[in-house]
């Protein structure tokens, strides 16, 4: 008498546990290091001493760069996800359109960087320093904010589906048709990767004028690597990854460094005297390494801006939880959900 082999659910599960592992495992290993360095100095380290704002700027271009990359994933995945048998063929230009957006986004760089250089030549540095960084914290607030998200993922993504969809039934001759698809999926590959890239160009500069090329290239490294890891994974061994966690989780990052941008921002527009300054006495003993690493100053100008830019992040994800809920349920059913 045979039984019969029940399913087992060990793979997944294992890759769960694996998963939370690593991650508790990562949050140990970070305060270990935390502890370690107190210890070591005797009390509570110094920022000031250790050559803190390269490595933390750098960390924070890759995880801008990190995040970009994973929306960029997000958007080829959706046009490529029902590319197979007989069409997968097609997958090629779109790899190839995000190949060319690569190199454009090379050439935007450059490009960016002659104009900002000119401009420091005819300006002076103060001045440009403040509007290359009141740049990036706009392009910032743009990747920060939930309700354009939400645009984001039902326009931009529903936009490249429906043109892919309108490429693969047109109609006319075979010949003609095949050059219309190939070149139809190219651009999109070439849009859903520049877009990324350009808003990475952009804010970019303000971290070149004031840290260096070096420490822009070692973020990008990182970013780039990370990336290139989840695109393989997603790409080649076709493996479902938590998205929507990593990009919350990449999210929070980019939170904490949108209002360490705007506290700098406002005290370099103060230096440029865009804007006044208004010392708060009370606030006059934060610590100097407080401003180094957190960009909190006791003055009443950036402690509004760093409150003004989490108001507007946190404002749009409220408004774009309530425009959900308005679409998802019903009038009748509204009460009783509340």
């Amino acid at each position: 008498m045979t039984t019969a082999s029940r399913p087992t659910f060990a793979g997944p599960r294992a890759a769960r546990i694996g998963g939370r592992i690593a991650i508790w495992g990562g949050i140990a290993a970070v305060l270990a290091i935390l502890i370690w360095s107190a210890i070591v100095s005797g009390g509570a380290p110094d920022p000031m001493t250790l050559d803190s704002p390269s490595t933390v700027k750098a960390l924070d271009i890759a995880v801008l760069v990190f995040r970009e990359g994973l929306e960029c994933i997000l958007v080829l995945a959706a046009i490529t996800a029902s590319m197979k048998g007989s069409t997968e063929s097609y997958q090629r230009p779109v790899a190839v359109g995000a190949a060319l957006a690569f190199l454009a986004t090379l050439i935007t760089w450059f490009g960016a960087v002659g104009m900002v250089d000119a401009l420091s030549d005819r300006l002076p540095a103060l001045d440009v320093q403040a509007g290359t960084g009141l740049l990036a914290v706009v392009v910032l607030l743009v990747v920060m904010n939930w309700f354009f998200h939400k645009v984001y993922w039902t326009g931009w993504i529903s936009m490249h589906n429906r043109r892919k969809r309108t490429l693969m039934s047109a109609q006319g001759n075979a010949e003609q048709k095949a050059r219309r698809i190939v070149f139809g999926l190219g651009v999109l590959g070439f849009t859903s990767l520049y877009r990324e890239g350009f808003e990475v160009v952009l804010f970019l500069q303000s971290y070149r004028l004031k840290m260096g090329g070096s420490v822009v290239l070692a973020g990008v490294a990182m970013g780039l690597v990370l990336t290139a890891i989840v695109a393989v994974l997603t790409f080649i061994a076709h493996r479902k990854l938590p998205y929507r966690k990593m990009l919350v989780f990449t999210g929070f990052m980019l939170g904490v460094v949108l209002l360490v941008m705007v506290g700098e921002q406002a005290q370099e527009m103060q230096l440029a005297h865009w804007i006044s300054t208004t010392p708060v006495a009370w606030l006059e003993r934060i610590p100097a390494w407080v401003g180094l690493w957190f960009s909190v100053f006791p003055t009443v100008e950036t402690l509004a801006a760093q409150a003004l830019a989490a108001v507007i992040v946190i404002g749009s994800y409220f408004i774009a939880r309530r425009d959900i809920f308005r679409t998802l349920i019903t009038p009748d059913e509204a009460p009783a959900v509340q």
